[in-house]
């Protein structure tokens, strides 16, 4: 079997392979050619579609995996109606609760998982929800992808979200290899969005957040929101900070499952002074407490709206916190190293190296920028320009 003799096969004709028995290719009424596979299973005849050509099977993938079939058949097994059950099984729904319990909840970050979970709930389960997963194919994602047109990038993770589903699919054994449908899609370019606050808007924000405070808002929130603007950090590394991560003597955070590594972060007397005020609960690690016992801060993005929405900053995201205080850094003269450095852009390998940070002189910078900062974030009800 060559890629010529398949695209000589006529529609509705098949071409057996000169060497493997059994194995072929057939060419339906759309055009489109599939190889496959006939055999006998008990008294019985069978036929599978191993796939179709070109997408992504050449002649000589598809002849390994006849092959392949062909053992699994001598040793008594019957990969027809094997595909069969399968058909009969699992919807896209029913499978991505298997997804959830299998693998975002014992692989996924608390942020990552968050977010999985809002999108297979706001957009897989409405528009896929009830196709099998062994049917769902590249229309049906396609479809998904330009349902999202609007929101390139958020359609970009959706689908993502749905390839990784589909792997794992292949992997525990519900769809057959090499069948991603998401492979089809082509993604939409996404374009990078960098927001800076102004004086004025960091003014509005900062009262925003000391109105919240405690009243529309928890404490543990508004005092997150206030450590990421203040910091430059994260959210996934904020929200992950437990006390045993806060070194007050020499003023520093231990980020341990920041982005890039474990990393310090130098503190300000403003950042103490917020954490020490922060109510501690009993048996709970974390800085920013949940409302489940033991718990974190999981979602905040509901108070941040409103938050946000008060100030007159509707489109202003948490992660844009960062790059305020990176632009601030910059305006009191830090260099683009000793920004990176602020940031964490830069590995940090061990804690070892809490003495030599507690002296860096991107400690000077980042006072400097504190003090700036301080005035809209520092938890004071005077935001004086």
């Amino acid at each position: 079997m060559t890629k010529r003799i398949v695209d000589a096969v006529p529609v509705g004709s098949t071409a057996w392979d000169s060497e493997l028995k059994g194995f072929g290719c057939r060419r339906r009424k759309s055009g489109a050619a599939f190889y496959v596979l006939k055999y006998r299973a008990g008294d019985r005849q069978r036929w599978l579609t191993i796939g179709e050509h070109g997408k992504p099977w050449t002649p000589d993938a598809a002849r390994k995996r006849a092959a392949e079939l062909f053992f699994e058949i001598r040793a008594g097994g019957d990969p027809a109606a094997k595909k069969a059950e399968r058909r009969e099984g699992l919807t896209v729904s029913e499978f991505a609760d298997r997804y959830d319990r299998d693998w975002i909840e014992l692989y996924k970050k608390p942020s990552s998982a968050s977010s999985d979970r809002y999108n297979l709930k706001n957009h897989v389960r409405p528009k896929l929800g009830r196709i099998l997963i062994t049917d769902l194919d590249g229309e049906d994602v396609r479809r998904l992808h330009r349902s999202l047109k609007a929101k390139p990038t958020l359609a970009n993770r959706v689908v993502a979200l749905v390839s990784h589903m589909c792997t794992k699919a292949e992997d525990w054994g519900v769809r057959e290899r090499n069948t991603n449908p998401c492979r089809e899609v082509k993604f939409y370019r996404e374009t990078k969005r960098d927001r800076y606050l102004s004086t004025d808007e960091m003014h509005r924000l900062g009262q925003a957040l000391d109105a919240a405070d405690g009243k529309t808002a928890s404490t543990y929130v508004v005092n997150a929101i206030r450590l990421l603007a203040l910091t430059g950090a994260r959210l996934g590394e904020v929200l992950d900070l437990q006390w045993r991560d806060v070194d007050f003597e020499r003023k520093l955070l231990l980020l341990r499952d920041s982005k890039t590594g474990a990393k310090p972060v130098l503190l300000s007397d403003t950042e103490v002074a917020l954490l020490l005020r922060l109510p501690r609960k009993e048996g709970n690690p974390y800085v920013f407490c949940g409302q489940r016992v033991g718990s974190r801060l999981v979602n905040i993005q509901k108070p941040w709206r409103a938050i946000r929405d008060a100030a007159g900053l509707d489109d202003v995201r948490l992660h844009d916190l960062r790059h305020s205080f990176a632009s601030v850094a910059a305006n009191q003269g830090a260099s683009l190293p000793m920004i990176g450095a602020l940031l964490g852009h830069k590995q940090v390998q061990t804690t070892a190296r809490y003495a030599h940070l507690a002296n860096d002189p991107t400690r000077e910078v980042k006072d400097r920028t504190e003090t700036v900062l301080n005035r809209f974030f520092g938890g004071e009800t005077d935001h004086a320009s």
